[in-house]
């Protein structure tokens, strides 16, 4: 029987990410494991943005690569106040830059996760086929068991 003592839970901070989290809560809770909450800034949008700062200045590059940090710092945190339990459970937060399931993925791996759950679909929609591309390419990657979430 699985017994998880490290849960992690990629969030893009939708609705269905929420629900993600509340789930691996309730489950941390259960088995008092640890909760990873990651959020992975996705490279092209980074790069096509990044890319129109860097013809204006490095300094911007910098100064825009703090705030999208700094936007993410803030989204975990209004995603973490969301959920009072949060409190009862260990967690770290983390944020990553690079393709999102390769990062998720990583992330797994560095971490010793025995657990990921993660919601079906997320920002993209029904727009990736009923399942999200991220999530089918965790699922298909993980060497750990994945619990899809709606």
């Amino acid at each position: 029987m699985l017994m998880p003592t490290k849960i992690l839970v990629p969030t893009d901070f939708s609705e269905p990410s929420d629900r993600a989290l509340e789930q691996a809560l309730d489950i941390a809770k259960q088995y008092h494991a640890k909760v990873f909450l990651l959020h992975v800034i996705h490279h092209e949008a980074f790069h096509h943005a990044a890319y129109d700062a860097v013809v204006i200045s490095e300094e911007a590059l910098q100064q825009f690569d703090e705030s999208v940090q700094a936007e993410a710092k803030e989204g975990l945190q209004n995603q973490l106040s969301k959920f009072p339990q949060a409190k009862e459970v260990e967690m770290v937060t983390d944020i990553r830059k690079g393709i999102t399931y390769e990062e998720i993925l990583q992330e797994g791996k560095e971490k010793g996760i025995d657990l990921i759950v993660i919601a079906s679909l997320g920002r993209s929609g029904i727009a990736k086929y009923l399942i999200g591309g991220v999530a089918r390419n965790v699922l298909k990657g993980s060497k750990c068991p994945v619990l899809l979430t709606k």
